[in-house]
């Protein structure tokens, strides 16, 4: 194995303590890591409290899903390309690729005059995002020593949770404020200033080899199908959004088609062989990536339902990631691999029991204690998720001994989770088409079907651990 996959940078420390995360060598990879991540989550939140203020200005209300829509499309574009891009450019200048595209975006959002050049601005930022989101996944093993990795993980994970709360904070404040075009600015100069530590923090070495010819069969299927759903996951419950769903799975399986039998793949060539233990990781994450979106309706159904304030409402939501933040954390530190097992099985269980429990107590006049009980089984709802995928993520980067395929499998779980959760988007809104009109009975088809994905998840990981069993054996 190569001096550059997984250097020791420094005096880290012989333990694997959340210290360690922080001390000499690797403070600055891990602060550049979790910003990057940082900037991509509160930047998905503070969006949706500033747009509305921005179109009230510059106009254009009929491109008002696009603002989110285009980011996403542009996010899984560039996850692709990660591992490329790591192997031409190296960690650091990786980096200053997606901040500087993610910056450039963020000051087009700021001086755009008119909807469609915010759009453009959006765009550029999710390019920078899916960037700057994978190269958390895949730069980790290059900088970190491997006893870090699950530690670094429920870090990163907690970013998200952190994301959810300073999102809508900020993005609130500005639009309160009436400088929406403020909040942009910000993540403009954070992206400058996390472009000046990853200078000093970030390895400027290559992995050494020539990389290979861009999948273009797999990129062009998996941006079409991104855009399918996504388009579907904004027309509302209709033929057209039927649809779109139909044409974004048969564009699914022509991408998994490609990358079984094609010479360039986006994901490592051993993900589709038989007896592969990736494709049920990949699986597992997708299935719980899925089950994540149902925080969408959930300020949507705490104000119609609960009668909750807006702020009210926002903290319901954020209640998922707030248990996946927690879960994340304090799962990290697990290593036995018996107690790992059982928190990939138990993960989804809660899932399922979280959301059911939620959907349980959705009813019409819902008192105090029933809507305590609420952010109850959330956050044991997203506590199964995190608790799962802090010990499915390092298995990805275990899966291949081969530096560069590790490296490769490490940045497909970005693009796996975006996939995921724009079929989640709007598998969710289909769902809350179906329980419709009623309130309620769009609470009650969101939460039960959610539910079973939960279940699904857990098939999938008691496959996944079989087929590692069978590996070892």
């Amino acid at each position: 194995m190569s001096q550059k996959v997984m250097p020791e940078r420094g005096p880290i420390g012989a333990g694997d303590r959340w210290r360690d995360l922080f001390g000499p060598g690797a403070r600055g990879p891990v602060t550049v890591l979790a910003g990057g991540v940082s900037l991509y989550a509160i930047n998905v939140y503070l969006t949706t409290s500033l747009l509305p203020s921005a179109v009230a200005e510059i106009g254009g209300m009929e491109l008002y899903a696009w603002a989110m829509t285009s980011f996403l499309i542009a996010s899984v574009i560039t996850s692709m390309l990660v591992s490329r891009t790591l192997a031409q450019r190296g960690p650091r200048h990786s980096y200053w690729i997606g901040l500087g595209l993610f910056g450039a975006g963020s000051l087009v959002a700021t001086l755009a005059p008119s909807m469609p050049v915010l759009l453009a601005g959006r765009a550029l930022q999710g390019l920078g995002g899916g960037l700057l989101a994978g190269l958390a996944f895949a730069v980790i093993r290059r900088v970190l020593p491997e006893r870090l990795w699950k530690r670094s993980y429920g870090l990163l994970s907690a970013m998200w949770g952190i994301g959810n709360i300073v999102g809508p904070i900020l993005g609130g404040l500005f639009a309160q404020l009436g400088a929406w075009r403020g909040a942009f600015l910000l993540l403009a100069v954070g992206s400058v200033a996390l472009a000046l530590l990853a200078r000093r923090a970030m390895p400027n070495d290559s992995t050494g080899g020539r990389p290979g010819r861009i999948p273009i069969p797999s990129l062009v299927l998996l941006t079409l199908a991104a855009t399918a759903v996504s388009i579907a996951s904004i027309a509302g419950l209709s033929p057209i959004m039927i649809v779109l769903i139909i044409v974004a799975a048969v564009l699914m399986i022509g991408f998994f088609l490609v990358e079984r039998n094609g010479s360039t793949q986006v994901l490592p060539a051993g993900t589709f062989r038989r007896g592969s233990v990736l494709i049920w990781i990949y699986l597992s994450v997708a299935a719980l990536a899925v089950t994540s979106t149902v925080e969408a309706f959930l300020p949507l159904f705490g104000q119609r339902i609960g009668g909750l304030s807006p702020l009210g409402a926002g903290l319901l939501g954020a209640s998922l990631s707030w248990g996946w933040s927690f879960a994340s954390i304090l799962n990290s530190g697990i290593s036995h691999p018996g107690a790992t097992r059982a928190a990939r099985i138990a993960g989804p269980i809660l899932v399922a029991v979280g959301l059911a429990g939620y959907t349980v107590l959705q009813v019409e006049a819902a008192g105090p204690v029933r809507i305590g009980l609420w952010f109850v089984a959330l956050f044991v709802a997203g506590s199964g998720i995190g608790m799962s995928l802090v010990h499915w993520l390092p298995a990805v980067m275990s899966s291949s001994s081969d530096p560069a395929e590790s490296q490769q499998a490490a940045a497909g779980v970005n693009t796996v989770q975006l996939i995921a959760n724009a079929f989640g988007s709007a598998l969710a809104g289909l769902l809350v088409g179906v329980g419709g009109p009623g309130i309620i009975g769009s609470a009650h088809a969101l939460g039960y079907g959610y539910a079973v994905v939960g279940v699904l998840a857990l098939v999938i990981g008691l496959r996944g651990l079989r087929a590692a069993s069978s590996r070892r054996g």
